[in-house]
């Protein structure tokens, strides 16, 4: 039906890749750090993605799909982690470049740290047996320590803007998942999440956005500094 997916992919990336061009945003010249930051962060998600779709964790429904594949994925999945992330990193740079106010305090990050940790943890350790809710959790719990320990200031940053990005984010996800269309482009099943969703989207989709955003992010920011451009060093 009208390569749904495939339409959202191409929608999702369209405006910011316009945009990349603007003399005061030139996001085109952090392509050498957005798209290595991407191939690795797709290097741990893809296979996860693959096998979760395997055990009928997830799954997609062919209606809405152009029927191409790699592996056992559509296309449009693949397009996904590359399309959205080039949308959000690209607003984050956005915020970065233009607001740069636009960031939280020390004290304010370490309070909304330590509370996302808490519920995580504690929810981790009620739910441990339901899958898509323990590797997502548990992933995320490990990352976000890892960058407040060693580049706190990366989620001063992060943070308020990832806020602002959820509202897209939830109404691409809203679409896949059967918002405002008769089927769900994208299925889950409920045994192995918290069966907690906002609209149709799970809440899992939510933290599962944070870890994939803030790995490009947190990978960009660390590459930028090893191989500063030249405006950079000049």
């Amino acid at each position: 039906m009208w390569h749904l997916y495939l339409l959202l992919d191409i929608a999702s990336l369209s405006v910011p890749f316009l945009f990349s061009f603007h003399p005061k945003l030139k996001f085109y010249k952090l392509w050498k750090y957005f798209f290595p930051a991407t191939f690795i962060m797709m290097a741990f998600f893809i296979p996860w993605d693959i096998i979760f779709t395997q055990q009928g964790f997830w799954g997609f429904n062919e209606k809405y799909l152009s029927g191409i594949h790699l592996g056992n994925l559509p296309i449009e999945e693949w397009l996904f982690f590359i399309c959205i992330p080039y949308a959000c990193l690209f607003t984050i740079y956005a915020f970065k470049n233009l607001l740069p106010k636009f960031s939280l305090s020390k004290k304010v990050t370490g309070i909304v740290y330590f509370s996302l940790q808490t519920i995580l943890i504690v929810s981790l350790l009620y739910f441990y047996d339901r899958w898509y809710t323990a590797v997502n959790f548990g992933y995320a719990i490990v990352l976000l320590a890892l960058v407040y320990n060693y580049k706190r200031e990366t989620l001063q940053v992060f943070f308020p803007v990832f806020l602002i990005l959820l509202v897209p984010f939830f109404i691409v996800n809203g679409f896949l998942t059967g918002s405002w269309i008769h089927e769900q482009v994208v299925w889950y099943n409920d045994a192995e999440n918290l069966g907690i969703r906002i609209g149709t989207v799970p809440i899992e989709d939510s933290i599962y956005a944070l870890t994939m955003l803030l790995t490009v992010f947190v990978l960009m920011e660390k590459f930028s500094e090893k191989y500063p451009s030249q405006e950079e060093i000049s």
